[in-house]
């Protein structure tokens, strides 16, 4: 980053540095091109956090919040961390059960919601939620009163009421002169609460603070050359880990964040344009609507872009050729999850084999190590599960009884990734380890049948996934989405196609399925239980 950089162990500690170092630089823009800067920022948000201290909020209290990308909810984030809540962003995709869920398990205090958006009713369904959540709590209570009757709680053991909050890019607003002093933290404090977007089971709270969110994005700006004078796509949903690092980020560097509600791949192209963007983030469906955006025109349409962040899913190598071509520019891609957020990151000084090949070296502190299924630690070159030590690894889960599994003895974590280390230093993602498909006894890379139909002409997206089948085992099954006004690629053309780049006949899909959108989550993967479950 530049000299122009500041630095901070919290969130709060950033916002004041930075406001007094650029305060009249633009912080973020959105697509109504509605604005603000730095000293705007901190300033809107102690007025925000003097009004959630009227509504009861203090240090440590637990507050929920689901909201899309607007400027406001930076400012909510600034407030709570004013006050020191635990902040715990839920994805705007999470319903009834999963915000059920978050909410109960964290003992959320607040739950913050818009009433209306993107045609969801959120408001109906934080009140089923927040009156679920306070029957069962009192219930639980009047059970344990029950069990001990000599043992009479007194009223600070009774369950607080989860209280709703609607917010349509609106907060309470307070006098900041009569905010209590910041409250004292360090690297250990808990100050968020991010839950994985797993599909098949309930999701895991990870336990980050703002520490471990401060060093990723320190390790990122590094990786990026981040400067004032870059101005970043912020278009995927704000309470994604990867969109709280970006606030840590501009608040380091001094960048602006370019913000979009929600993605749509030709508006925010256009807003994107508009804005100067210089990176154009993040992560291989957006990079690939942007493929498509340019290649509809001749101009180009992010004519000052540097370079394309990436993560949160696999990228095929393809695509960092297209946009290369098109763009002058590289994918800078990071490997990372919920619980270690960007391990490792591509720099801008990589060569472009190592940009499509690779997901970029670790991160400044990070340890990394492959290990066999028999628990041997790799050798070079050699596939084996990813394991993490790093100073952005989570405190542990909220459920405790999870870390058990998720760390070996040594305390690193266990990722659930295939790959290994190549010999320059570049960490090489090669699949899941339940992303193997196992087909009449032989082992079978999803990510290396993905990455070679990626490059046919008329795939536009594609997953691989191993169905059940009698005689294999698993059969492999490919699915496919064919680029706008193509036609999509035939059972026939894919085997010849395949056959032709030397694919193995074991390896060959035996089933062709077309779709006309792959389903993906937030962070850009692509849910192949669903499609697993759909076609099995």
């Amino acid at each position: 980053m530049s000299s122009g950089a500041v630095s901070g162990r919290t969130l709060w500690e950033l916002i004041e540095k930075r406001a007094d170092a650029t305060p009249d630089a633009l912080m973020a823009v959105d697509e109504d091109m509605a604005t603000m800067t730095f000293l705007e920022f901190a300033t809107e948000a102690e007025r925000a956090a003097a009004g959630f201290a009227d509504y009861g909020m203090a240090d440590g209290s637990v507050v929920s919040w689901q909201l899309p990308t607007w400027i406001d909810s930076l400012v909510l984030v600034a407030a709570l961390s004013r006050l020191g809540a635990v902040q715990n962003p839920i994805l705007p995709i999470y319903r009834d059960r999963e915000v059920g869920f978050c909410t109960e398990q964290a003992h959320s205090q607040l739950l913050i919601v818009p009433s209306i958006w993107n045609g969801f009713d959120f408001e109906s369904m934080a009140t089923d939620v927040s009156r679920a959540n306070n029957v069962r709590a009192l219930a639980t209570f009047e059970d344990q009163r029950a069990a001990d009757p000599e043992s009479e709680p007194d009223n600070a053991a009774r369950p607080v009421a989860m209280q709703v909050l609607v917010s349509d890019r609106t907060l309470p607003q307070g006098d900041p002169t009569r905010l209590p002093p910041m409250p004292a933290q360090d690297d250990s404090t808990v100050r968020w609460l991010f839950y994985t977007s797993g599909t098949t089971a309930d999701p895991k709270g990870a336990m980050h603070t703002d520490a471990s969110l401060a060093a990723v994005a320190h390790g990122m700006g590094e990786r990026l050359a981040l400067v004032s004078r870059d101005r970043s796509a912020l278009v995927f949903p704000l309470t994604h880990i990867g969109g709280i690092t970006w606030l840590f980020a501009s608040l380091q560097s001094g960048c602006s964040l370019i913000l979009m509600e929600a993605f749509h791949p030709q508006r925010t192209a256009e807003v994107l344009s508009r804005e100067n963007v210089t990176l154009a983030g993040s992560g291989t469906p957006f990079h690939m609507a942007y493929v498509a955006a340019q290649r509809k025109v001749v101009t180009p349409i992010f004519p000052d872009v540097r370079g394309f962040p990436g993560g949160g899913a696999p990228k095929p190598p393809q695509l960092v050729i297209d946009v290369r071509e098109l763009f002058d520019a590289p994918i800078l891609s990071g490997y990372g999850l919920t619980e270690a957020p960007i391990l490792t990151m591509a720099s801008v000084d990589d060569s472009d084999d190592e940009l499509a090949t690779s997901e970029g070296k670790p991160m400044p502190g990070v340890e990394l190590r492959c290990v066999t299924a028999s628990g041997r630690i790799c050798e070079p070159g050699q596939d084996g599960e990813i394991r993490a030590r790093a100073p952005q690894l989570m405190l542990g889960y909220l459920d405790a009884s999870l870390d058990v599994d998720a760390f070996d003895d040594e305390g690193f974590f266990r990722t659930g990734d295939l790959g290994h280390v190549d010999d320059r230093g570049n960490v090489v993602i090669t699949g899941r380890l339940k992303d193997v498909i196992i087909r009449k006894g032989e082992n079978v890379s999803a990510k290396e049948v993905e990455d070679m139909l990626f490059r046919h002409e008329r795939v536009g997206d594609v997953a691989v996934i191993g169905l059940p089948d009698a005689e294999r085992g698993e059969m492999v099954c490919a699915v496919v989405s064919a680029p706008a006004d193509v036609d999509p690629i035939d059972f026939d053309e894919m085997l010849d196609f395949l056959k032709n780049e030397g694919l193995m006949i074991q390896k060959i899909p035996e089933r062709l399925e077309v779709v006309d959108v792959m389903p993906r989550n937030p962070s850009g993967k692509i849910m192949k239980q669903q499609l697993k479950k759909e076609y099995s």
